[in-house]
């Protein structure tokens, strides 16, 4: 298990620009949704993203997190989602 302020630090390291969110979708601290906005994937694709992601979390990847749910975005594409 892992608690939210624990991933959202490992992220807010690894993507300092990004603004983050983090949410427990079953309360058992070990199934979250993340959604990661940052300048850092610009030119990058979905697996890029994600591998960047997964490699931001290391090992609590392989034991401390069981499920992930992932939301991945440059600035630009988050400001297009909200106009």
């Amino acid at each position: 298990m892992i608690e939210p302020s624990e991933l959202h630090r490992m992220l807010q390291e690894a993507f300092p620009d990004a603004d983050i969110q983090i949410e427990d979708l079953t309360g058992s601290r070990d199934h979250y949704r993340a959604v990661v906005i940052s300048g850092a994937f610009e030119g990058k694709g979905l697996i890029e993203r994600h591998r960047a992601v997964y490699a931001a979390l290391g090992d609590a990847m392989k034991t401390r997190i069981h499920a992930l749910t992932l939301e991945t975005k440059t600035p630009a594409e988050h400001s297009r989602r909200l106009t």
